[in-house]
């Protein structure tokens, strides 16, 4: 099954376009973000990115391709169990724990860890991700905290960055509403 899925930030004039595959086995996630050209998320910067997320049955990353326009690229491999790898195969001890992968251009990253940890969303969960910052593709670990309050509804938490957000999502765990950065189109 294959669907696609359109977002707009709320300032700047960016957007994405996602296509996303299911499989019994895989989930792939292929995206294209024009990133806006001022606001809080991006300040003064104008880019273009495209992705690619692997995922296996159960949402743990196993591989993210990112190709930033008129830039470089990153490949990373991913266990599933917090074990990261870069193109040459060397293994990325400082994301050793880390399970999901936070692009910071689009809001459809949070799905992974709300997909993979389903129920246990009911009390708070602290994860450590794979932060890549775009578009300079940096990487990094961070600290993040996700809490369902109700269907649809999650609160986001960066502590680190002293950033909360009330995420709202379909029924999928989509992004519908993400305030102060995403919105979804209707497609």
């Amino acid at each position: 099954m294959q669907r696609s899925y359109r977002w707009a930030t709320q300032q700047g004039g960016g957007c994405e376009h996602l296509a996303l595959s299911y499989t019994d086995e895989l989930v792939i996630a292929e995206g294209v973000v024009i990133g806006p050209a001022s606001g809080n998320l991006f300040p003064g910067e104008l880019f273009g990115v495209a992705y690619v997320v692997r995922c296996d049955a159960h949402w743990r990353v196993r591989e993210v391709e990112v190709q930033v326009a008129g830039g470089a690229s990153l490949l990373l491999g991913a266990d599933g169990e917090g074990r990261w790898s870069g193109a040459d195969g060397e293994s990325i001890p400082a994301l050793d724990g880390c399970i999901d992968v936070d692009l910071s251009c689009t809001p459809f990253t949070n799905t992974l860890p709300l997909r993979r940890l389903g129920d246990r969303l009911r009390q708070r969960q602290d994860i450590q991700v794979a932060f890549i910052e775009l578009p300079s593709l940096a990487l990094r670990p961070a600290h993040q905290a996700y809490t369902c309050l109700a269907p649809g509804r999650y609160r986001f938490d960066s502590p680190a960055d002293a950033f909360t957000a009330e995420i709202e999502t379909d029924a999928e765990g989509l992004v519908l509403r993400y305030p102060g950065l995403f919105t979804r189109i209707p497609t």
